[in-house]
C-alpha cells in the first residue's frame, strides 16, 4: 500500500494545485486506511423496530439519498427486523464527516414520526434514559470493520445475504426483498443505487 503513494503524488502533482493535491492525497490516504466498511446497527434491545416494511423503506430511502447526494458508495445491505448490515464507503468530500451518525439520527427521527402518527403506544418501548432525548431506537455501539481486500468483503456480503435464511424469514436469499443479493447473484440492480465492491477494492 505504502509503495504506491509516492507514484500517486507524482502523477497528480503535474495536474493539480498544491491545495488540491494536499486534499486529494489525504482523501486517498484516508480511503486506503478507512475506506470500504462493513457496518451493523442493532435496534434497541433487539426489538423488531424494522419489522414493518414502512420502516425498512425509511432505511432504503435514506441510503438512496446518501448515494444520490454523493456522500457514500453503497456496496451491499440487508435490513432485518431488528438490525441492519451495510457495506459502504464515504465519498471524497465526506471522508471527514460522521455519515454513520447522520444516517442513524435521521432514520430514528423518521421512524419516530411514523410511530407518533401510526402507533404511539409502541414508542413507550423505546423510551430513553438519557436527558438529551425522549426516545432511543438504536443500540449505542454499532459494529464497524474495514474491508481490506475483496476476499473479506465477499465473505461479509455472503454473511449479509444469508441472514434472512438463517433467521427463517425466507427459504432462499433471493426471496428476501430487502437485501442486495439479487444485485450480486442475478445482476439485478433493483434499487438502482448499488456499486459492486470490486470496483473499489
Amino acid at each position: 500500500m505504502i509503495s504506491v503513494l509516492p507514484e500517486f503524488g507524482v502523477c497528480l502533482r503535474s495536474v493539480l494545485s498544491p491545495t488540491a493535491l494536499h486534499f486529494t492525497f489525504f482523501s486517498y490516504l484516508h480511503y486506503m486506511q478507512n475506506g470500504v466498511e462493513f457496518f451493523t446497527a442493532t435496534c434497541l434491545k433487539w426489538q423488531p423496530l424494522l419489522q414493518p416494511d414502512e420502516h425498512k423503506d425509511i432505511i432504503m430511502n435514506s441510503l438512496k439519498f446518501l448515494v444520490e447526494d454523493k456522500r457514500i458508495w453503497l456496496y451491499g445491505y440487508v435490513i432485518m427486523p431488528n438490525h441492519i448490515h451495510l457495506m459502504w464507503c464515504r465519498q471524497n468530500t465526506w471522508v471527514e464527516k460522521n455519515i454513520q451518525q447522520m444516517f442513524l439520527k435521521y432514520t430514528a427521527q423518521q421512524i419516530k414520526f411514523r410511530l407518533i402518527e401510526q402507533n404511539p403506544k409502541e414508542l413507550e418501548t423505546y423510551l430513553s434514559t438519557q436527558k438529551d432525548r425522549d426516545y432511543h431506537f438504536w443500540e449505542r455501539r454499532a459494529y464497524k470493520a474495514t474491508m481490506h481486500n475483496q476476499k473479506v468483503a465477499s465473505q461479509k456480503i455472503d454473511y449479509m445475504h444469508y441472514n434472512p435464511v438463517k433467521a427463517e424469514l425466507c427459504e432462499v436469499p433471493e426471496q428476501y426483498l430487502y437485501s442486495s443479493y439479487r444485485f450480486y447473484e442475478l445482476n439485478e440492480n433493483i434499487p438502482g443505487f448499488l456499486t459492486h465492491y470490486a470496483e473499489h477494492l
